[in-house]
């Protein structure tokens, strides 16, 4: 199973982590990937400057905000599994 980390620290919380968390989990269901996709809460991925740090199961670090949400999980994770 491929896991998501998406931060829920202070910063990446104020940038909106919370409603990344919940389209992702609306996009899992959407594309029933619940037996590939684990979403999972991280705190600090230390990469704070940007928009809310989403790490991917390569460890790739993407920057991601609620108004990109869908299309960077269609672009940069389902081509990936």
């Amino acid at each position: 199973m491929k896991v998501i980390k998406i931060c829920i620290g202070s910063a990446c919380h104020i940038k909106g982590s919370y409603e990344v968390i919940e389209i992702f989990k609306e996009l899992i269901e959407e594309y029933k990937l619940q037996d590939k996709i684990e979403l999972c809460a991280s705190f600090c991925l230390g990469k704070c400057s940007n928009e809310v740090s989403v790490m991917r199961w390569d460890e790739k670090i993407l920057y991601i905000s609620k108004e990109n949400a869908r299309q960077m999980f269609e672009n940069e994770f389902i081509p990936y599994l």
